[in-house]
This record gives C-alpha cells, sequence and structure tokens, in this order.
C-alpha cells in the first residue's frame, strides 16, 4: 500500500466568520483534494457561549472530513494532538477501506470483517499512522476576540510539534493567521518546517484584531499545499491511449 501523504488544515477559531465565502463550501473543495479540515473551537471559560460560531465549527470540519472540538483555552494542547491524530486514524480507514474494496468488492468495510482480520488490518492502518509523511497547516483566528487565548495557542502547537516528531513519518508544519495584515484576509506567520521550535520567536509578534474571513483564509490555506501528483498507473495507460490514437 502506498504510504503517500496526509495533509491536514487545523483550524483555531472561537467565532463566526464575518466576510467572504461560506467556509463550510471552501473546507468542501479542500476535501475533494484530499486535505481533511479539522477544526478546534476555544472557549474562554465555562461562561462563555458562542452557539452560532460552534454550530459554523461542527460544520466546517463535518464538510471537511476532518473532526470538530469545543475546548476551553485551557485544555487547548491535549485537544490539538488528539484533534489531529483522529484525524490521522480516520483518513487512513478511509484509505484502508478503498483498498479492501478493490480486493474484496464494494461491500467490504474494515468494521464488516472478522475480528481477528478486523484487528490486523487496524494495526495496520496504526503502523501507517506512525509512519506515513504528514503535512499540517495551522489556521490561527486572530481576530479581537482571540487575543487573551493567543499565548495558549503558541504553546499547544509546540506541544503538537514534539508529539507529532515523534513518529518515524516526516512531518511538515505552516503556520497561517487570519486576518491578514494591510488588508489581506490571511498572513504567514511560518513556512513549511519540519519542527516548530522557532514558534515561541514568532508568535508574540502576532496582533489580534480585525474581522474573521474564514472562508477566504480557508481557500489561502487549501492553495498552499503542493497538487497530487499524478498516478503513474494512469499517466501510463494515458500514454498508451495516446499512441494507440496516434497509430504507432
Amino acid at each position: 500500500m502506498n504510504k503517500g501523504t496526509l495533509k491536514q488544515i487545523l483550524l483555531i477559531t472561537d467565532g463566526c466568520s464575518n466576510k467572504g465565502e461560506d467556509p463550510a463550501a471552501v473546507a468542501t473543495l479542500a476535501l475533494q483534494q484530499g486535505i481533511t479540515v479539522n477544526v478546534i473551537g476555544v472557549l474562554e471559560n465555562e461562561q462563555s457561549e458562542q452557539p452560532e460560531g460552534l454550530e459554523e465549527v461542527e460544520e466546517i470540519a463535518m464538510s471537511g472530513g476532518g473532526y470538530s472540538q469545543v475546548v476551553y483555552a485551557k485544555s487547548l494542547s491535549q485537544t490539538v494532538q488528539m484533534v489531529t491524530r483522529q484525524a490521522m486514524t480516520q483518513t487512513l480507514q478511509g484509505v484502508v477501506n478503498q483498498e479492501l474494496q478493490q480486493i474484496l468488492g464494494q461491500d467490504q468495510k474494515i468494521e464488516e470483517l472478522p475480528p481477528e482480520k478486523r484487528g490486523e488490518v487496524m494495526e495496520v492502518v496504526e503502523d501507517l499512522g506512525e509512519t506515513c509523511d504528514l503535512e499540517v497547516l495551522v489556521l490561527v483566528d486572530t481576530s479581537a476576540s482571540m487575543h487573551n487565548k493567543l499565548p495558549t495557542v503558541q504553546d499547544a502547537l509546540f506541544d503538537l510539534s514534539l508529539s507529532l516528531n515523534a513518529r518515524t513519518g516526516n512531518n511538515r508544519f505552516s503556520i497561517y493567521s487570519f486576518p491578514g495584515k494591510r488588508g489581506k484576509d490571511v498572513s504567514k506567520v511560518m513556512d513549511w518546517t519540519p519542527q516548530l521550535e522557532s514558534i515561541s520567536s514568532v508568535f508574540p509578534k502576532l496582533t489580534s484584531g480585525g474581522i474573521t474571513p474564514t472562508g477566504p483564509a480557508l481557500r489561502e490555506a487549501m492553495n498552499q499545499f503542493a497538487p497530487k501528483k499524478r498516478n503513474l498507473r494512469s499517466f501510463l495507460s494515458r500514454d498508451e491511449s495516446t499512441m494507440e490514437e496516434s497509430g504507432d
């Protein structure tokens, strides 16, 4: 089985988008390109209530094939790691199910295998989770209401880097924030890197304030991933059909 690269957007926000296109629709497009969108909704404390924002959190994650989790700021670090891992496992299970259907038929899924076979397949999924390459673009809401939460976000991302770098697979991270500077929807905080040690020098420079263009920011984040490489088999079959058409 080709391990490939798992691609995730991790959106960290605390409120409703209020500019630009529907973020759930953009998340659907991201999923179609093989990018899972996970969303963590951050609340200040137990008294914080943002029902509309929390509904949007769930809707974006559902559309992006990922996980959503609402968390109080103090528990953010553990949640970031959990959601990232859960999304990896879910994506890999989907890949394995596709492989099973190709081998055993369209109706065959992991859940329908005999217990001993299901256990073996899940071992494969766990192994792939440790050995496949992973790209995580972290998209941080820095609108005014996130001001007090940004130090906690910084600590959570540093912990995420430590956790994932214990894997044997290659990791790449990048960080973007929204709204961006000078009227832009999004700004690059950190370019693709295998480690997030330097986050402590970059994150304090983030300024909070302004509107929440979640949809446009998601679209820009989606565009930061390298396009999917063409499958060798499809390339060869296309090449063969071209030769047949030319009559060679």
